[in-house]
This record gives structure tokens, sequence and C-alpha cells, in this order.
């Protein structure tokens, strides 16, 4: 990464465009309730004057992005062109794709993709096998990462002493009753996946649920994403996980870390 010069980040702060960043925060803000929201709730969520908030979701409406009665205020489809966007210009998703599917039609499993973003994992991608219409979790699907075997996998191309820094700084609130929370086991345990090439996550992130995963890494050597496979505890047993699934995910992960620059 080139190193920044003196004064570019006074030229960022002069490039810096404060209304369009208020519009992407209220917008975001959408997806903190179910429904539509009045404008007085997404001013507060947005933490922006009534009056401000009031300009920006008219200006939302009028590209189309957001539907209102006069009274409360949804989404439109028209923000999945967003997503879109994001989707067919990623490397990571037209590289991966193709993986996903071969790896769940010989599985007979759901495949996914993650990224990290900040404190959390999102899924960005999943192959699914043809006898499975609706199951696993779908795209844009958010979780935080240090309970979950995508996030491990990827918390692993951090140094050991950056790793223990975020550990220590991130919010770990437990999400079942086996979750670890406890930041020197959680930097114990992502070294050691670290070594291992893999990470397998039991009832950590959900209670009945638990899931494998491999690091994707690109032609240096850098982890940029995850995949992984997981499924019921009932179902698959951890064994059959590393036994079945775990070839698999490496040898996708390897096929394509060539591909990704």
């Amino acid at each position: 990464m080139p190193k920044l010069k003196r004064g570019d980040s006074d030229e960022r702060a002069t490039d810096f465009v404060e209304s369009l960043d208020r519009g992407l925060r209220l917008l975001q803000k959408f997806g903190t309730t179910t429904g539509p929201m009045t404008l007085s709730d997404l001013a507060r969520a947005a933490e922006l004057p009534r009056a401000t908030a009031r300009r920006i979701l008219f200006t939302l409406e009028r590209a189309g992005f957001v539907a209102t009665d006069g009274k409360l205020f949804t989404l439109t489809p028209h923000v999945l062109t967003l997503a879109a966007s994001f989707l067919r210009s990623s490397q990571v998703v037209t590289v991966l794709q193709p993986v996903l599917d071969r790896i769940a039609a010989s599985a007979q499993e759901i495949s996914s993709l993650a990224v990290l973003d900040g404190e959390e994992v999102v899924f960005i991608a999943r192959g699914s096998p043809a006898r499975m219409f609706s199951a696993g979790l779908d795209i844009g699907y958010r979780l935080p990462s240090f309970c979950t075997s995508v996030g491990r996998a990827m918390l692993g191309r951090f140094d050991d002493a950056e790793l223990a820094a975020r550990l220590a700084a991130m919010h770990r609130a437990p999400m079942t009753a086996h979750t670890v929370t406890d930041p020197k086991l959680l930097l114990a345990a992502i070294i050691a996946d670290r070594a291992q090439g893999y990470s397998l996550v039991d009832r950590e992130a959900e209670p009945h649920f638990r899931s494998v995963s491999v690091p994707i890494r690109r032609y240096d050597g850098a982890i940029i994403a995850a995949i992984n496979m997981g499924a019921h505890v009932d179902r698959v047993s951890a064994a059959e996980m590393i036994d079945r699934f775990l070839p698999l995910l490496r040898e996708g992960a390897e096929q394509v870390k060539s591909m990704l620059l």
C-alpha cells in the first residue's frame, strides 16, 4: 500500500461530502427494524436533525430508493441495484461462485462465501444442491466474526499482537450458551485454526448449528475471504465435517488462489 503524502489527509477531508455520508447512514437505518419507519424514528436512529432527515428521505424518494405514504417510509426494491452492483463487480464472487456450486453438488449441502466487514462477517455468495430450495444463510446475512467459523478463519490473517488487540476491543456478546467470549481463549483458538488451516465452530453462533470453514487466499497468500459448509448438529457430526466437507473446501480454496488478485 502506498504511503500517504503530507496533505493527503487534508485533501480527503476537503473532498468529503457530508450530505452523502448522512444519506448513506440514514439509508442503512432501515435495516434496524422490521416494517415501515416514521421520519422521527429514522432521524433518531441516524442521529440527524429531523429537518435534515426529511430532506434526505425526499431526495431518496425522488431517486426511487424510498417510498412513502406521507407518514411512513419504506425502502423500494431499487436499493437492490446497489447490492447487485457489488456482486457483479466483485472478483471474489465471480471466481468463487462456480466453486461453491461444485462443492454444494458434491456434498449435497449448502456452501457459503463470506468476507470480513469490521467486527462482522457478511455472506456474499452461496451454492445450493438442486434438491434444496431455501435453507442456510442468505446473501447479505451478517454475524459476529469472533464466534463463527468463517470469521475465525479470516481473523487469522492478523498477526498475534493485532489479533489480540482486535479481540479485546471487539463487542463479544454470547450468541448461545456455548459461545466463547474470553479474548484469551479466542486468541488461542484462532491461532490454532490458523496453524491447521481451517476453523470448526460448534453451536457458538447458533444453538443447533456447527460449521467448518477454510480461508480464501489470493495469489500472494493474503486471506481475503472464507468459504464454509454447515449443518444442524443432529444431522452432521463434527467428525463428518472434517472427513467429508473439509477436503472439498480445501480443494476449492486451492483452485482459486492463482485467480484472485
